[in-house]
């Protein structure tokens, strides 16, 4: 389900936080100056595991915040950003945008008087299953900002700007939940491809074609029940050499990269739940047979019991 908001100017600097926090995340806010909030602006739209916002503080301000649960891609439309998380120093411009990771401190030391920003929020489970569906390599990261005046750089700024303008003048039929969902994956996958250079450390050595025809029949069908040698005739070679492939391309075995993925789906299903479906019932649908294993495989994935989740 979408949902659009547009905030009113505050009267103070604890109602700009405030009012900030709602929209995009929980943070600390330091003023800088003598200015007065009156002139904060934040208006948002959410698309499930997405949401977009534009920002601006209308003052020299200092923002820590810790991103709980979702990175924050900020681009500045005008003024700058300076930004430290860990021992990375980011300045960003228009033209460059800061990638905060989540669950991780990171102090904007100043956000510039006349900057304003589009910010997009990502659920961090969202971003890495869409990472891990693009890439098909787990241990690939998100540098710490984003370019947005290459070619994919700016043809995803141009969509989420046009997303955050339609859908604040009149949602329409952007704002029905089937539509948003495919919205949010829209964005999510443009990020991705704009974010992560297409070299040695992203697209294009990381899926050699024997590696890609598994990983896409896994995502497409991962109830099926998978052997070893189902996925080494997908791929046309051997057993051996298709862990090897896994092994350097993805850094899992293909048995694991499956049960990953099955969690994945059990995951999203339990969250998702219509109607009174047992922990069984959604596990069996996504080809676990064995419901010890699938519940241990479960709490260490997500930290609780399936049926925890499934009461969510």
């Amino acid at each position: 389900m979408s949902v659009t908001s547009k905030i009113s100017r505050p009267e103070d600097w604890d109602e700009a936080s405030h009012v900030v926090s709602d929209v995009y995340f929980p943070h600390i806010l330091t003023p800088l100056s003598r200015s007065k909030a009156t002139n904060t602006v934040a208006e948002a739209v959410e698309l499930g595991p997405v949401k977009i916002t534009h920002i601006g503080w209308g003052a020299d301000v200092s923002i820590r915040s810790d991103h709980p649960g979702a990175y924050a891609v900020n681009v500045p439309l005008s003024g700058h950003l300076e930004s430290v998380t860990g021992r990375n120093e980011v300045l960003s411009a228009p033209g460059s945008g800061m990638i905060c990771p989540p669950d991780t401190s990171t102090v904007i030391t100043t956000w510039s008087e006349e900057c304003s920003i589009i910010g997009v929020r990502v659920d961090r489970d969202h971003l890495h299953r869409e990472m891990s569906r693009i890439l098909a390599r787990p241990d690939i990261q998100l540098p710490p900002q984003i370019d947005v005046t290459t070619e994919n750089g700016a043809s995803w700024l141009a969509l989420v700007r046009s997303l955050l303008n339609q859908m604040l003048e009149s949602g329409g039929v952007l704002g029905n939940a089937l539509v948003a969902e495919q919205l949010s994956g829209a964005v999510t996958t443009a990020l991705v491809l704009a974010a992560v250079p297409d070299d040695g450390a992203g697209v294009g050595c990381a899926r050699p074609r024997i590696v890609k025809r598994v990983v896409d029949e896994i995502h497409a069908d991962p109830s099926r029940a998978w052997t070893a040698a189902d996925m080494a005739e997908v791929a046309g070679v051997s057993v051996r050499r298709l862990q090897e492939g896994f092994r350097d391309y993805v850094g899992v075995s293909p048995r694991d990269y499956l049960l990953d993925v099955r969690l994945e789906r059990v995951h999203d299903d339990l969250l998702r739940a219509d109607g009174a479906p047992t922990v069984a019932e959604v596990a069996m649908r996504w080809g676990f047979t064995h419901t010890g294993r699938f519940a241990a495989a479960f709490r260490r994935k997500y930290g609780v019991a399936p049926s925890e989740a499934l009461r969510r």
